[in-house]
């Protein structure tokens, strides 16, 4: 007979379970490109255009201070993350500034 001895059925769940984890993987690796693409494709269709109407929005100088984004169209103004503090300055008191207090992060202590 011959001295070559087969594999074991250990070795041989071994070996499935291996060559499953690759798929696994590989199946994620094209997953997340394809979720990559997506929400490139996405941006692409979206940037720059109005929430509300989805016509195409221009960024406007306002006050020296920040740049807006502006939509003709339907007249909707929009501020990226930070324009409003940049807008409400310490100085300002009233409602602008009680408003701007309910968006701004808590930075308390735990239990306090």
């Amino acid at each position: 007979m011959s001295d070559i001895q087969k594999p074991s059925t250990v070795e041989d769940e071994y070996f499935v379970k291996e060559d499953a984890e690759k798929k696994r993987r590989l199946a994620q690796q094209v997953q997340k490109a394809t979720a990559l693409e997506d929400r490139q494709k996405l941006r692409d269709l979206h940037y720059m255009h109005c929430p509300k109407c989805g016509m195409e929005m221009h960024t406007v100088p306002y006050g020296g201070k920040i740049d807006v984004d502006v939509c003709f169209a339907c007249g909707g103004i929009f501020l990226d993350k930070g324009e409003l503090e940049q807008l409400v300055t310490r100085e300002t008191k009233g409602v602008m500034s009680s408003i701007l207090n309910w968006f701004r992060e808590e930075t308390k202590a735990p239990g306090k």
